[in-house]
């Protein structure tokens, strides 16, 4: 079932989905940091075009931020319960793109973010591969941190 997307008849936060194309790095990202610094706000919620699991560095240097995200999983937007997003915030060009239909108000908001796994192919060291993870998620705390009025601001 897909999800509805109408702010109506619910609480005062704003419903924010993260949408990615694999779900297993920076919507996840962004979705943790919108639950541990916003939830009295931000209804957060991510998925992805496609599934590619939870990427373990992710959920690594999450956990150096002070966030858990090991409990989160990838899916995609149709294994979403029926919810009533008031944004979808695509975080990569290719779920720009590809993004799902969504009816009724929800508003779109493309915020791409550099893609970690990408960054850091090659790279000799775990350390030197941690580095764009790292980077990339101080990236989304600060875009998350002016949540909800960077969504208005881009």
């Amino acid at each position: 079932m897909s999800p509805v997307c109408r702010s109506e008849d619910r609480a005062d936060k704003t419903r924010i989905l993260f949408l990615c194309t694999g779900n297993s790095c920076r919507s996840q990202m962004a979705e943790g940091f919108a639950r541990a610094l916003k939830s009295a706000e931000v209804e957060a919620w991510s998925a992805g075009v496609e599934r590619h699991g939870l990427n373990p560095l992710a959920v690594r240097v999450m956990a150096e931020a002070g966030v858990d995200i090991s409990g989160q999983s990838s899916k995609l937007v149709e294994e979403l319960p029926t919810l009533e997003f008031d944004w979808v915030v695509t975080l990569c060009g290719h779920a720009n793109e590809n993004c799902p239909f969504f009816p009724g108000p929800v508003r779109r908001l493309h915020k791409g973010f550099d893609d970690p796994p990408t960054l850091a192919a090659g790279t000799a060291t775990q350390e030197e591969a941690l580095a764009p993870y790292r980077r990339v998620r101080d990236e989304i705390r600060a875009f998350v941190e002016g949540l909800p009025g960077s969504l208005t601001t881009g």
